[in-house]
């Protein structure tokens, strides 16, 4: 263990001994961070980009959505509150490893394992009684705006967190492997949400989860259903 990998130890073990008071706030606080981030990232680049808007025009801002979007902050917490417990537990166990080659490996591990189960958790969103009671109001959103991201159902956020709660019980990931994975998460998230093409027309040839394909998503529900890439909907017939 290398002295970097030292000191992340360190981190871990100070974590560990944090209260439940400690981490409901550390979590709380986290979380705002992130959301306040998305919103930033949002509305840099839909100032900055020189591409014309994929629709005429954004979707209104309401107070409804701004209320449920703070719902779904308080939500992420809790999925991170649920971690901590399995971890607490020996449940979910992490490394503190640092190699550039494990994480790289990990990352695209993470991409690719929660890609196959999001598009199936997405199709399954789609089913006409889960529809009506979970994923509507996200669909609301024909157009979207910088909150439409965090317009969810609070069950849809946690079966999200879910997901991504097994896969690290399954397997030790590298906190840091962790972290820069739900940045990446949070970033094209938000990216997908915008009304602005941000990635090159090239990059559908790569099977790429462009905005303009997520895009596509909100105007016609029945195609488009992966977040990262195209792949599952060229491969099941869903793709637009």
């Amino acid at each position: 263990m290398n002295s970097n990998e030292t000191e992340l130890s360190g981190y871990l073990d100070l974590f560990w001994q944090f209260s439940w008071s400690q981490w409901i706030i550390f979590s709380l606080v986290i979380n705002i961070i992130l959301y306040l981030f998305s919103i930033g990232l949002y509305l840099f680049i839909d100032k900055t980009c020189r591409k014309s808007p994929l629709q005429e025009k954004d979707h209104p801002l309401t107070k409804s959505d701004f209320y449920i979007s703070l719902l779904t902050v308080a939500c992420n917490s809790l999925v991170m509150l649920i971690g901590v417990f399995l971890w607490k537990n020996g449940w979910i166990e992490v490394s503190n490893s640092l190699s550039p080659d494990v994480i790289i490996l990990e990352v695209v591990a993470l991409l690719f394992l929660m890609d196959v189960l999001m598009y199936f958790f997405h199709y399954a969103a789609h089913l006409p009684f889960v529809y009506k009671l979970l994923h509507g109001k996200h669909h609301e959103h024909v157009s979207t705006n910088y909150l439409s991201l965090f317009v969810l159902h609070p069950f849809e956020t946690i079966g999200f967190g879910v997901m991504m709660l097994v896969l690290l019980m399954c397997y030790d990931f590298s906190v840091v492997s962790i972290s820069v994975y739900l940045l990446i998460n949070l970033i094209w998230g938000t990216i997908g949400h915008l009304n602005r093409e941000f990635f090159p027309a090239q990059f559908d040839r790569f099977f790429i989860g462009t905005t303009r394909f997520h895009n596509h998503h909100h105007r016609d529900e029945t195609k488009n259903f992966g977040f990262y890439t195209s792949i599952w909907d060229r491969l099941f017939g869903t793709y637009k």
